[in-house]
């Protein structure tokens, strides 16, 4: 089974992120969201219709309908000139853990001025691994290598984060340092049939994992902090998500099918909650609070990663770490099932998205109406993308022009080539091919 991954209204006429060195946004003014672009005078002197700049020089109208996507948004000390965010998608390019240069084109391809991207999950240690060719960020090979890939993205004008991921029990012992058991919460396995871990000797079941020791735990905490350190500092991105979503290893602490512990780390929400807000804790200490979003899922299933009180653990969780003055919280819909959508579904992120005080992300199947419609009725101030901006490299574009999408090929999501990684089409290049045919 592959992985499953995934302020204010300011005026609709939009500025792209101005770059500072290195070609990262530069921080918005103190005091709140960035003021919106002078309009342009038409000749009988009044206003035109609001305009984005896609980059490059080109600016096109934006259109009321989806207005509230291209709206900017002061986030920490960056300055997004719309709402629309690139989600975190695994896609197994690397080797060996270490990116490779063509995931400086795919995320090249894709990168808009002042669009937030976050990357792929990047495992913090090779005990982290539980999906091959999968990167890491915890050596000075995988750090060297990410910069290329960085400099993609920010030199055009976006800002770029790090996912930060463990997968726990996730893994299988063929993955593993010296074979070993892969390490969860507690010694519960992944036992529905539908998921399986593959590895250099093919398709295995899920194993039994080992309980975290206190030790293990403040050594995994502390490997978080250093892949942080790691991600903004060496490799060059702008912040890090700490994944704690999909049933991977924070999520595993968090909800109560998987975490049976009798410790301070087990039992109650607020001991479930503690590993989390830990690691929250040491990566905010390493790289700033404003430069860390975290990810969560309080509904999805993904990985058998069930909550018997989805809300009461989330709420607790989100106004302890509402004091923070962290970046963003991203939360995934309820209608996403691990890499499925269902049609609908009775839970909502509503009451999350009331008492988190801080930038909410909402992600899972939105398109352009969808998205635009869950910012004008303030569901979310972000709106991530996955499947669709990954088929979609102009996303930005089709969105202002109302053009149709390219349909994404789920069976070449986690394959290891250019195929259905770096030839989706633009619009540009369809029209060109069509003209040629013609």
């Amino acid at each position: 089974m592959a992985p499953a991954q995934g302020g204010d209204a300011a005026a609709a006429t939009t500025a792209a992120a101005t770059t500072g060195g290195g070609g990262a946004a530069a921080p918005a003014p103190a005091g709140g969201l960035p003021p919106p672009a002078a309009a342009t005078t038409a000749a009988d002197g009044a206003s035109s219709s609001p305009t984005f700049d896609l980059g490059g020089g080109e600016v096109l109208p934006v259109p009321a309908d989806v207005a509230p996507l291209f709206r900017p948004l002061t986030l920490g000390p960056f300055r997004l000139s719309n709402r629309i965010v690139y989600a975190p998608l695994t896609r197994m390019r690397a080797q060996g853990f270490v990116p490779q240069p063509i995931m400086a084109t795919y995320y090249g391809q894709r990168a808009v001025p002042g669009t937030l991207f976050i990357s792929e999950a990047t495992n913090i240690s090779e005990e982290a691994l539980g999906y091959m060719n999968s990167p890491g960020v915890f050596t000075r090979e995988q750090t060297e290598a990410w910069r290329p890939v960085v400099a993609a993205v920010r030199g055009r004008g976006a800002v770029f984060f790090c996912q930060l991921w463990h997968c726990g029990r996730a893994s299988h012992s063929d993955l593993q340092p010296g074979g070993a058991a892969p390490i969860s919460s507690s010694t519960r396995r992944i036992t529905s049939p539908e998921y399986t871990v593959f590895t250099q000797n093919g398709a295995q079941p899920y194993p039994s994992p080992r309980a975290a020791t206190r030790e293990d735990i403040a050594r995994i905490v502390q490997q978080y902090a250093a892949a942080a350190k790691a991600a903004v500092h060496d490799a060059g991105f702008d912040g890090v998500e700490i994944h704690g979503a999909n049933g991977y290893l924070i999520d595993q602490f968090i909800k109560d099918s998987i975490n049976d512990r009798t410790d301070e780390y087990g039992g109650s929400i607020e001991n479930r909650c503690r590993f989390c807000l830990e690691v929250v804790a040491a990566v905010a200490a390493a790289v700033g609070p404003e430069r860390v979003g975290l990810r969560l899922s309080p509904f999805t299933s993904f990985l058998d990663a069930h909550d018997s009180t989805p809300y009461a653990t989330h709420t607790y969780l989100l106004e302890k770490l509402n004091g923070l003055g962290l970046a963003y919280i991203h939360m995934v819909e309820p209608r996403i099932m691990g890499p499925l959508e269902v049609e609908s579904h009775p839970e909502s992120l509503a009451p999350f998205r009331r008492v988190y005080k801080g930038v909410f992300i909402a992600a899972g199947g939105f398109k352009a109406d969808s998205g635009a419609r869950a910012l004008a009725q303030g569901e979310a101030d972000l709106v991530a993308y996955g499947r669709w901006y990954l088929a979609n490299p102009d996303l930005h574009r089709r969105f202002l022009t109302h053009a149709p999408l390219n349909k994404y090929h789920r069976d070449t999501f986690y394959s290891s080539g250019p195929e259905g990684y770096i030839d989706y089409p633009t619009l540009a290049q369809q029209r060109e091919r069509e003209a040629i045919a013609a």
